[in-house]
C-alpha cells in the first residue's frame, strides 16, 4: 500500500483575496505540489473520506512539499476541527484585504455570474447582516481565525497583506516559501491579474440558453472557434457602485473586528480604507 502524502501547508483564504495567484506563483516552482482545483475537503467534501483527499495528491511523489488551496475552510464553521484533528502538523497560510473591498468584490463576482441582483444594499448594508451571511459575515478575519490560533497557535498562522501582492509580489513569494521552508531561487511569481472583473462575459440570457448544453461545450471551450463566437457576443460588465454611505457603514460594521485582528496581525492593513480610523 502506498504511503500517504503528507500535506506540508494549507491555504485557507480568504475568497477574492488573491489567494488563487499565491496557488499558482508556488506550484511554479517544481519542488512544489498542489492540486490545481480547489478540493474545499476539510469544509464541504469531508463526507468523501481521506482516502478521496488522498487521491487528489497524486502526482505528488517527486515534490518537497505538498498543499493544497480552499477559501472556504477560512470560514467554514467545521473545518479548523476537522483539520486540526487529521492534520495537526500543518502549516496555515491567510491572505487578507480591507474587508470592506472584499465583501464588494465577491458580490461584483455573483453579480457577473448573474447570481445576485442590482439592490447591492440587500447583500451588503450591515442592517440586514445575519449569522452566517455570505457577504459581511465572510469578512469578519479575527472571528473566523480565532478557531484556528486556538487549535493551532499563532505561530502556525501566516498572515498575509493582499496589497502587498501589488507593491512586492517577490517578497510576497518569498515570505511564503521561507515560512513553507522552500528554499533555493524561486520560480518568477505570477505577474498578470488571474481574475480580472473587466474582461467581457457573455451575457446572461445567452449563458442560460446554452447552459443545457454546457458539457458538450466545455471541453471545446478554448477552440479557436468557440472563442472567436464567445468574443463577438461577451460584453463589458456595467457593476453597480458602492455608495460612499454604504462604503462608511461597513466600516463602521468592521471595526470592532479590525481592531482584534490588528491585534494579532499588526503588519496587516496598514493601508486599508476601513483601517483609516483604528
Amino acid at each position: 500500500m502506498q504511503p500517504e502524502t503528507k500535506v506540508d501547508f494549507l491555504i485557507i483564504g480568504a475568497t477574492k483575496c488573491a489567494t488563487t495567484w499565491l496557488q499558482l506563483s508556488l506550484s511554479a516552482n517544481p519542488d512544489v505540489f498542489m492540486p490545481a482545483p480547489e478540493l474545499h475537503y476539510f469544509s464541504r467534501e469531508y463526507h468523501r473520506g481521506s482516502a478521496w483527499f488522498q487521491e487528489q495528491f497524486s502526482g505528488a511523489d517527486n515534490a518537497s512539499f505538498v498543499g493544497e488551496k480552499s477559501n472556504s475552510y477560512l470560514t467554514d464553521p467545521e473545518a479548523a476541527e476537522r483539520i486540526a484533528r487529521d492534520l495537526p502538523d500543518v502549516k496555515l497560510i491567510t491572505q487578507l484585504r480591507d474587508p470592506v473591498q472584499r465583501t464588494y468584490s465577491e458580490y461584483c463576482m455573483l453579480f457577473r455570474r448573474g447570481e445576485v441582483t442590482r439592490d447591492i444594499r440587500q447583500y451588503l448594508d450591515p442592517a440586514n447582516a445575519t449569522a452566517g451571511d455570505r457577504f459581511l459575515d465572510q469578512s469578519r478575519y479575527a472571528h473566523h481565525l480565532q478557531k484556528y490560533r486556538n487549535l493551532f497557535g499563532d505561530h502556525r498562522i501566516l498572515v498575509l497583506d493582499f496589497d502587498r501582492i501589488r507593491d512586492a509580489p517577490e517578497a510576497q513569494a518569498q515570505r511564503v516559501a521561507e515560512y513553507i521552508g522552500l528554499g533555493g531561487d524561486l520560480a518568477p511569481p505570477v505577474k498578470d491579474r488571474v481574475k480580472d472583473k473587466t474582461l467581457p462575459v457573455v451575457p446572461l440570457g445567452i449563458r442560460r440558453v446554452l447552459a443545457p448544453v454546457r458539457r458538450v461545450l466545455d471541453p471545446v471551450r478554448d477552440t479557436w472557434p468557440v472563442q472567436q463566437l464567445r468574443n463577438a457576443i461577451a460584453r463589458p460588465v456595467n457593476y453597480p457602485p458602492l455608495p460612499a454611505d454604504l462604503e462608511a457603514e461597513m466600516a463602521e460594521y468592521f471595526r470592532t473586528d479590525l481592531e482584534a485582528l490588528r491585534r494579532f496581525a499588526p503588519h496587516v492593513g496598514k493601508r486599508w480604507p476601513a483601517c483609516r480610523s483604528l
